[in-house]
């Protein structure tokens, strides 16, 4: 008997067009049915220079799921050459050409003496949803594009972290990534956002090795770009909010890349010391509000479930219930994320519930006794689950529905400030 899935928290695969559009100058070519780009496409921060309203799209009808669309796929790939000015060009598939038989790796080969890239990535729904889709378009980079590279630049480092577009402050936490390893004396290179194009993706074979700044995704994308391409890789499983993480990440990236550790307790110190001051400027305000009880939830895809349980519970002190993970995360990786939950301050553990269906994560919720009002950081779905328990709701994950995030981050010694602001801001509004 078929299932249904209530609130799901991810796009199909095919929502990779995303990660191409976060490339700058790169576009999506889409081997779809009609109106899937428009579909799959954010409601805000998804214009700019290619919005999804302009993606070359084969529109593929019944005729084509009979004669196949091959032909329809070739000439939409040789009008986007012609008539839109990008750096690279990524011909995504969607559910109808990959279940005719479409070959369209063997069409995007025939246009391999052009002098722009074009390379291709299956994306069909049914093979995965977006953040797996990412994980092809970087896989499709690296496969079909890069070369291995004899030539090292000395202190590169390449940094990965979430799913564009998918991930609200996608934008500000690479920035602030980037910013945190700079301190180090490295290098950073990333390939998505403001000027992070085609010359970025050409120095991944020249990084000293790769940053994975993820739970899961990512991973698999690591181990190929370490048998292909020669590049070592250090996976930090935790997203960095906030003090206690944050210092942990730079002597974590610090050792790796052989920084001098004098110069990375200086860093942290530095930081640090701010940090501290800022905290105990207001907190009268973290002790005595008994708004914000000890107990939250956090419902968001694993990067962030595990990122902010490790803040809210070694930074402010607060005991978690059950933390759930939205992202359909693979079985292999669970148990490793599972144990990240555990190692927390104080000899804390958190329960993880890798859930997607919004109605029994909504049950769990209204089930649990928050012994006082509960604190809430999810999609927006959990808003009005939220209310009604007379709670604190703070919209951190994806749907959003109630903020507009331009560049800002919840990553790094500053991050973790500005999420202590946002959810501090809810609690005392109750009061007005």
């Amino acid at each position: 008997m078929a299932k249904l899935l209530d609130k799901q928290r991810f796009k199909c695969a095919l929502g990779a067009m995303q990660t191409v559009q976060a490339i700058e100058r790169a576009l999506p070519v889409l081997h779809s049915g009609p109106g899937c780009a428009q579909k799959l496409s954010e409601s805000t921060g998804s214009s700019g220079y290619f919005s999804p309203n302009i993606f070359p799209c084969t529109s593929i009808n019944e005729k084509d799921v009979v004669f196949g669309g091959v032909k329809k796929l070739n000439s939409t790939i040789e009008n986007a050459l012609k008539v839109i000015d990008a750096d690279l060009y990524v011909v995504l598939t969607g559910c109808i050409p990959e279940i005719v038989g479409d070959d369209s790796g063997e069409v995007v080969s025939r246009f391999a003496d052009y002098d722009k890239p074009v390379i291709y990535a299956p994306t069909a729904g049914f093979k995965g949803n977006n953040y797996k889709g990412h994980e092809q378009v970087v896989d499709a980079i690296v496969e079909q594009y890069l070369k291995k590279s004899d030539k090292k630049q000395k202190g590169l480092v390449n940094i990965w972290a979430d799913v564009p577009y998918q991930d609200l402050f996608w934008l500000g936490n690479l920035r602030e990534l980037e910013k945190l390893v700079k301190e180090l004396g490295l290098t950073p290179n990333t390939i998505f956002g403001y000027k992070r194009g085609i010359e970025q993706i050409n120095k991944i074979p020249e990084a000293e090795f790769n940053l994975l700044v993820s739970p899961w995704v990512g991973l698999s994308n690591m181990k190929k770009m370490e048998r292909k391409l020669g590049i070592p890789y250090l996976h930090y499983p935790t997203l960095p909010i906030g003090a206690t993480e944050t210092s942990k990440f730079l002597r974590a990236v610090g050792e790796f890349a052989g920084v001098d550790n004098d110069k990375i307790e200086a860093v942290i110190k530095e930081h640090e010391d701010y940090y501290y001051y800022l905290i105990e400027r207001y907190a009268d305000l973290f002790l005595e509000n008994r708004v914000i009880n000890k107990q939250f939830t956090v419902v968001a895809d694993a990067q962030y479930s595990l990122g902010i349980t490790k803040f809210l519970v070694n930074d402010l002190g607060l005991v978690p219930a059950t933390q759930f993970i939205t992202d359909d995360t693979p079985k292999p990786y669970r148990a490793n994320i599972s144990e990240e939950f555990k190692k927390l301050n104080y000899g804390i553990e958190a329960e993880v519930a890798f859930e997607t269906d919004g109605f029994k994560i909504h049950e769990n919720i209204k089930n649990h006794d928050y012994h006082g009002y509960p604190l809430v950081l999810g999609g927006y779905y959990e808003k009005e689950v939220t209310e009604k328990l007379k709670g604190n709701f703070l919209n951190i994950s994806w749907p959003v529905q109630d903020r507009v995030v331009l560049d800002d981050s919840y990553v790094g010694y500053e991050g973790g400030i500005r999420l202590i602001e946002d959810i501090y801001t809810v609690a005392v509004s109750r009061f007005n």
